[in-house]
């Protein structure tokens, strides 16, 4: 516990929590219940979730794990907003394992990973030149993936995509784990990062985001 205090004394901001597909990672199409915790400190100019960075309730970590255990899904997703920015995510996602889910979180790389459970996937970003908030991205935390982690990297053009492809080579990053390459939503054509990706042969998962072609692209909790 932190400081001592139980899952009771403890507390998160929470947006919102739900059950849907994971979109996403190398889990996409698993049915996973989201935990999304309200507040982002970064405001990358393509951000789907800016609905999560006001508002939401305040609410015990022991409430919040019995909801998402309520589920009964094996798979739970910490989410946001950014989860980091509110420490008590860490003892949630230790209780969430505790109770034997498999434990995702999406972080966007500007906070220590370093702190999270051993137990949990870390799904991290590395903001891209023209996400608007490539000067938030914590190098160090490059070092701290392991092989179950899986970095993404979110293209809004063909420079993100060179920036993407330098990186992952240089720092050797689909050794370290699993790389994953998004676009944004309405950015560029998917069959031309295709061509990129196959051009390049570089050793990465194109993924695109699944939950947005099933449902409304703007309709959420889904």
């Amino acid at each position: 516990m932190s400081d001592g205090q139980t899952l009771e004394q403890l507390h998160l901001r929470v947006h919102e929590i739900y059950l849907s597909l994971q979109g996403e990672s190398t889990f996409a199409g698993l049915p996973c219940v989201f935990v999304r915790t309200t507040g982002c400190p970064l405001r990358c100019v393509w951000c789907d979730t800016e609905h999560a960075f006001y508002g939401g309730e305040d609410h015990s970590v022991a409430a919040v794990l019995a909801r998402a255990l309520d589920f009964g899904v094996q798979l739970v997703e910490v989410t946001g907003g950014e989860p980091l920015a509110q420490r008590n995510v860490l003892p949630l996602m230790s209780a969430l394992a505790d109770a034997g889910r498999t434990v995702l979180l999406e972080t966007s790389g500007a906070f220590d990973i370093t702190p999270v459970d051993d137990r949990v996937h870390v799904i991290m970003d590395i903001k891209c030149p023209d996400s608007g908030e490539h000067d938030k991205n914590l190098w160090s935390n490059l070092d701290a993936l392991r092989a179950k982690d899986e970095l993404k990297l979110v293209l809004a053009s063909r420079r993100d995509y060179e920036f993407a492809r330098d990186l992952i080579r240089e720092r050797g990053l689909a050794e370290r784990c699993s790389v994953l390459l998004s676009t944004v939503w309405g950015g560029p054509a998917r069959a031309d990062v295709a061509a990129w990706i196959l051009a390049d042969k570089l050793p990465v998962r194109f993924q695109l985001q699944m939950h947005k072609l099933i449902w409304d692209p703007e309709a959420r909790g889904v």
